[in-house]
Order: structure tokens, then C-alpha cells, then sequence
């Protein structure tokens, strides 16, 4: 039986879902809710728009979701309230999701091990019979007995507000100081040119030139990109939507003989420690380049790039002049 149960399911895991800043800025909902399973919505927002011209959703728009969706799943899964942590997750795109529609992320945790849970699920836009992007993530647990020791306390029953805040946690705790965001005294432009995309001016993406290994990115931090406000920590969804849009925009910039926006096939992002509320950087790396498809690599960090706070990669058509 999981933690959320009974006639008060569905208003449970919502406030859990409310207690994270990030979701609850984007309006995410619940659709509908059972043991080990839910169905979120993103309400269409012309925000969530990656290619203007082609009338895309941009596709870390569906990697938040999924990552928040999972979440959801694996406390709906579990008997006794415990914190746990996004090890990775991966996503396929199956085909382009219209932008200014609805999204809706269907997730069931299909495992529940003594340290990890495994979680599945299908991203849909209304109207639509076949998936737009399919998802398969690992979470792992904590160890509840240890953090009950560690308070020094009777553990109690929490309420959803509390649990909405304690449930989803980046693997390792780094502090709960809110940090002040402090950009590099680098030289930089905005990533797009405003009103390219939507999404990127959302995330408000500047792009610093580094002639040796090629461009870096950053995002600056504001409030509404948290996920875990106890730490605090930015949303893994988020730093996986920065970490595609880094991408996209290494491979516009390495190809300039492109014309269009390189589409991603798939990708797959861990989660190397928690993300603190500051500016956060990214750099990638081509590994493959077909006529085709491309393989990149993007690293993501804060205070250091030998420590990453997470690494990912992924496959990518690129356009051409017949398509």
C-alpha cells in the first residue's frame, strides 16, 4: 500500500506537486493518480515553444515532466514516507510534440527494489492516439532509519506540504543556504536571439566564447527553476532541459552550414550530486557526426567543471535542405 491512499490520493500527491516550485510554476496537475502510477499535465503555454518556426514544443519541456511524472509514480509506490533521489533518466522521441498543446506524461513504477525504483512511462498530447516520447528513469531510495537517528526525534506522520518537500531529494545534500547567483566575469551574448525560442529565453541562456574548446553556456538562476526547496535544488527536469538546449545550440554553432534545428532522437542525463541554487554552466562535445545523425555529450556545473553535476548525452537528426 503506498503512502498516499484512500479517498485523499489524488489531493495528497497534488499538494506533493505543489510543493515543488518549479511544477507548480508551470501549472503542472494531476490527471489521475493510483499505487505506483499517475498521469501529470503540462498545460500549454506558448513558453514551452523550442522552434518557432516549425511550431515545436521544446523537448526539455518533456524531460521535466517525465522527471517530475517519475517522481510522482515512485511516492505513489511506496509504503512508508523516504526521501529519494533521480539516478538517471532517459528519453526517446518518437515524434515532434505541437507546440501550445497540452502534454501528458502517464508513469508507473514498475519495480521497487530495497534501493532503487524503476519507473516507465509515455508522454501524449490530447487527440493524439501514439506517444510522443516514451521514458524510462532509476531513483534511489534513502535510508529513512538513518535520517530518523540523525534528527534526534520521534518520527511522525508528515503532512502533504511536508511531504510534497521531503519526498523527491538530489542524491547528496550540499547545504540548505540559498546561495546568491554570481555571473562569470567572462564576456557573453544571450544564447538566441529573443523571440527564436521561447523556451531558451525562459531559461534566459547567455553564451560565453571559449576559442579552445568551443562555446559555454549559462543559465542563470532564479526561484522558479527550484525543484527541492529544503535544500534548495534546481530541477532535475530543468538542468536536463538546459543540458538539450546546450546541445541544439553546440551543434547549430559547430555546423554553420546548417539551415534548420537539429532534432533530438534521444537522451539520457545522471545526476552526479545535487544542484545548488546558482548560475550553472555547460559545455559539449561532438563524438560522432554523420550525415545524418550526431552524438553529443554536455557536461553541466556550478562552482567547478571537474565536478559536474551531471553529465548526459544524446542523438540528433540533422536537418537538411530537402527535408
Amino acid at each position: 500500500m503506498s503512502i498516499f491512499t484512500g479517498d485523499n490520493r489524488k489531493a495528497s500527491a497534488q499538494a506533493f506537486i505543489s510543493g515543488i516550485p518549479y511544477a507548480s510554476a508551470s501549472g503542472m496537475r494531476l490527471e489521475d493518480v493510483s499505487e505506483g502510477r499517475c498521469s501529470l499535465l503540462l498545460p500549454a503555454r506558448a513558453t514551452w515553444t523550442g522552434d518557432s518556426e516549425r511550431k515545436l514544443i521544446h523537448p526539455g519541456c518533456l524531460s521535466v515532466l517525465a522527471d517530475t511524472a517519475c517522481g510522482v509514480a515512485v511516492g505513489c509506490a511506496m509504503e512508508e514516507l523516504e526521501p529519494y533521489a533521480t539516478l538517471d533518466l532517459r528519453m526517446d522521441y518518437l515524434r515532434p510534440p505541437v507546440a501550445e498543446t497540452d502534454l501528458i506524461c502517464t508513469a508507473e513504477c514498475h519495480r521497487l527494489s530495497r534501493s532503487v525504483a524503476f519507473v516507465r512511462g509515455e508522454l501524449h498530447q490530447p487527440g493524439q492516439s501514439e506517444p510522443v516520447a516514451t521514458v524510462h528513469a532509476t531513483f534511489m531510495r534513502a535510508t529513512a532509519n538513518t535520517r530518523r537517528k540523525d534528527a534526534g526525534t520521534a518520527s511522525r506522520q508528515p503532512t502533504p506540504s511536508e511531504a510534497a518537500s521531503a519526498l523527491i531529494a538530489p542524491a547528496s545534500v550540499e547545504s540548505s543556504k540559498v546561495f546568491v547567483s554570481t555571473p562569470d566575469a567572462t564576456p557573453e551574448t544571450l544564447a538566441l536571439p529573443p523571440g527564436r525560442s521561447p523556451y531558451v529565453d525562459f531559461l534566459n541562456i547567455h553564451q560565453q566564447t571559449q576559442v579552445d574548446a568551443g562555446p559555454v553556456f549559462r543559465m542563470p538562476f532564479k526561484p522558479e527553476l527550484i525543484g527541492n526547496p529544503v535544500l534548495p535544488a534546481l530541477h532535475g527536469g530543468i538542468l536536463a532541459g538546459f543540458g538539450e538546449t546546450a546541445m541544439i545550440l553546440h551543434l547549430v554553432q559547430t555546423n554553420p552550414g546548417i539551415t534548420g534545428v537539429p532534432r533530438g532522437v534521444d537522451f539520457a542525463i545522471a545526476y552526479m550530486r545535487s544542484a545548488k541554487p546558482v548560475d550553472t554552466f555547460a559545455q559539449c562535445t561532438t563524438v560522432r557526426q554523420g550525415n545524418r545523425v550526431a552524438l553529443v555529450m554536455v557536461s553541466l556545473w556550478q562552482d567547478d567543471p571537474c565536478k559536474p553535476v551531471v553529465q548526459a548525452r544524446g542523438h540528433f537528426l540533422m536537418p537538411r535542405d530537402d527535408a
